[in-house]
């Protein structure tokens, strides 16, 4: 009941495979349109997961009963099909459900990953430092972002503004508009305070903190502070907004991902 997109690795010799975990209000569709064709070609097998409610993925009629421990349990069906160990890529919200799943640790008997991405991360901490930034800098995005959430429409001038940093044709943001969702509210309460991951908690591999230059949703300081509280590498992607993967300069993250996956010889 769980959509899950796939490519095989395009090579002879396949590397780690890579499991990547869609943010709030998206599925896996977001993943698919560059990074999983991208990443195939490179030697990687691909997977993109639609949390349940999301995408394609049973639960829609549910959505708001479904908080982050669930999508965590997502995670973990999702994962144990695989042969080894993957890498886990979470964008945004996705990044704390890759936290929810690994402070499981030998209690649930986990896979575990063999390293992990965390991309524009809503931070360990919460949404809450973001939340104030975003209403005291943009009070006119803040406000369309609180109607999203609400499942009433947004503009989609406010659509562009919150994703992207420069310049996107509009036959783009249309198609994405299109595929735009609600968000459940427990997830995002989850998020605000009462299911944060306990960072002491967690099994972490090798871990990379991407944080995008111009993100109006996670700044690149929480990013950064994020990195630091996790103990992992921080690289920062000039120019780019929240929606990395779908920017039309996602190559710079993509290739950010992969420069640091060889170097854990991955």
């Amino acid at each position: 009941m769980l959509e899950l997109l796939t490519l095989p690795a395009r090579t002879v010799a396949a590397r780690a495979p890579l499991m990547f975990v869609h943010g709030a209000y998206v599925g896996a569709w977001c993943w698919a349109e560059h990074f999983l064709p991208w990443f195939a070609e490179r030697g990687f097998p691909v997977y993109a997961l639609s949390l349940r409610g999301h995408g394609e993925s049973a639960g829609r009629e549910r959505l708001h009963s479904f908080g982050l421990a669930d999508f965590a349990d997502d995670l973990e069906t999702a994962l144990a099909g695989l042969e080894r160990p993957p890498v886990l890529i979470g964008h945004s919200m996705g990044a704390l459900v890759v936290q929810k799943y690994l402070e499981r640790g030998a209690g649930r008997a986990p896979r575990g990953a063999a390293a992990v991405a965390f991309v524009c991360p809503v931070p360990p901490f919460g949404v809450l430092p973001s939340t104030f930034t975003l209403a005291w800098t943009r009070p006119a995005l803040f406000a369309e972002i609180n109607a999203l959430a609400a499942g009433r429409s947004v503009s989609r001038g406010a659509l562009h503004e919150a994703l992207f940093a420069g310049p996107v044709d509009s036959e783009r943001i249309e198609r994405y508009y299109a595929r735009m969702q609600p968000e459940s509210r427990r997830a995002l309460l989850d998020m605000t305070w009462w299911g944060l991951p306990q960072t002491w908690r967690l099994d972490l591999p090798p871990a990379l903190v991407l944080g995008a230059e111009r993100d109006a949703l996670i700044a690149a300081s929480a990013a950064r502070a994020t990195a630091q509280l996790l103990s992992a590498q921080y690289r920062e992607l000039p120019g780019l907004g929240h929606a990395v993967m779908l920017d039309p300069g996602w190559r710079t993250a993509a290739e950010a991902i992969e420069g640091w996956l060889g170097e854990q010889g991955l």
